[in-house]
């Protein structure tokens, strides 16, 4: 009989797959961004990653995107979820009737995209969206308490960011103002790519839309204005008399309104009329975050106003304000230029290591500690020497011995194991030295 040939393990390109201490940080920046949502009284949801065809390709006419992994069972056309959205509006349209608007809802979630994989591009990984949804109506505020969320939670991952803020009506409403309304799609386009193509290339193809000289330097000119707010939109304010443009106009100094009074430091964030975000999504507000000091990471959040989210699904009239995160993505750059902040490499706070034949109370000692902290028993059969190296390796802050006289007495030796100190205790006393450590 041949020997059976073994398979090489591996995974597919595209996929992030940790160690399991890097696993924990990045569950503890998760858990940092849950509680930002939920400080601001977000709801969780929890959609499925599969979805019909029909729903998750509505918004492409039902052509299936090379990008978007799909499969038949039976006779079900099934799709993986490439974004948060358009579950969202799913969710939002079956249960309108019995939501209450403004709707807030995060999500927490793996996504799906079967696009090449390349450097800082995944085909799964971590979205972490938040959206406010209205019935009919939706105030201006919202978009601001979205930003201050980005602004919120990029605080509480220790990262300094600078939100770039525009209104993609300013820049609808100056095309009708310069006669080119109904280029309106392919400049957009050109415009919103003037970063990776350059402004000589913009140039050109905006001349092929037979734009004239005069016309696109009033274009180049208008989206390079960035700056504070209080500097850029006295020079928006007369660019155009439009209906458009004064809707964007004025949005945007609402927004500048209510962020002054959420008291965001104002080096955090900036007005960027060259944030347009893609050609037809959104339709009032837009935001991008960026990392000043590691500009080329790119975007690592977004997000913008959309006047109907569930247009698709219901007649009902559901405009809707959101951000979105790429964690994945965030932590894979983060990692890779070593910006990740120091973390303890378990989730173990006490190790308890029996000497002799002991387990049985040493598991009662566990019962006792898992109340309060994390705790585990070095029951494997090796020596006390290789158990303490090891929980040393792990990084793990305290070990109990417990051998005869400690079981006799009730008096355990408590070892921290960043100092070396050395104290025997009850486990009463134990437990309430730890807690007054760790906290």
């Amino acid at each position: 009989m041949s020997k059976q040939e073994l398979i090489k393990p591996r995974i597919m390109s595209g996929f992030m797959e940790l160690s399991p201490d890097k696993q924990l940080l990045f569950d503890k920046m998760i858990d940092e961004i849950k509680h930002v949502y939920q400080s601001f009284c977000f709801m969780p949801l929890d959609t499925p990653v599969l979805e019909l065809s029909e729903i998750l390709l509505a918004k492409s006419g039902g052509e299936i995107d090379k990008e978007v992994y799909h499969f038949t069972k039976g006779d079900t056309n099934i799709c993986m979820r490439y974004d948060l959205t358009v579950p969202l509006a799913r969710y939002v349209a079956m249960n309108s009737n019995t939501l209450s608007f403004p709707f807030k809802r995060y999500q927490i979630g793996k996504v799906y995209r079967g696009e090449r994989a390349q450097r800082g591009r995944f085909r799964e990984f971590v979205q972490c969206d938040g959206d406010i949804v209205g019935l009919e109506t939706l105030p201006i505020s919202a978009d601001a308490e979205c930003i201050f969320l980005i602004d919120k939670i990029f605080n509480s991952l220790n990262l300094d960011i600078l939100i770039q803020i525009s209104n993609r009506n300013i820049l609808v409403g100056y095309l009708q103002e310069l006669g080119i309304i109904e280029n309106a799609k392919q400049v957009l386009t050109i415009l919103d790519k003037i970063n990776k193509i350059g402004r000589e290339n913009a140039m050109l193809e905006l001349k092929a839309l037979n734009i004239t000289d005069n016309t696109i330097e009033k274009l180049l000119n208008i989206i390079s204005l960035k700056g504070d707010f209080d500097k850029i939109l006295p020079m928006l304010e007369n660019l155009a008399s439009n209906e458009i443009y004064q809707k964007g106009f004025d949005e945007l100094r609402k927004v500048y309104h209510f962020l002054s009074a959420y008291g965001i430091d104002k080096s955090r964030y900036c007005l960027d009329i060259s944030i347009i975000r893609g050609q037809d999504y959104y339709t009032g507000t837009v935001f991008e975050a960026v990392i000043p000091t590691h500009l080329q990471f790119g975007t690592v959040c977004g997000g913008g106003r959309y006047d109907n989210l569930a247009g698709y699904f219901s007649e009902k009239k559901m405009p809707g304000v959101g951000l979105s995160i790429g964690l994945t993505r965030l932590f894979d750059l983060l990692d890779k230029n070593d910006m990740l902040p120091s973390f303890s490499k378990t989730n173990t706070t006490l190790q308890i290591i029996p000497l002799g034949d002991h387990l049985d109370s040493c598991f009662t000692l566990q019962a006792y500690f898992s109340n309060k902290i994390n705790c585990e028993v070095a029951y494997e059969e090796r020596s006390f020497k290789a158990k303490l190296k090891d929980a040393g390796k792990k990084q793990i802050p305290f070990v109990l011995i417990v051998g005869d006289d400690e079981v006799e007495q009730q008096l355990f030796m408590l070892k921290n194991m960043e100092t070396g100190e050395q104290t025997k205790l009850s486990k009463e006393e134990c437990l309430e030295l730890i807690l007054k450590t760790i906290n």
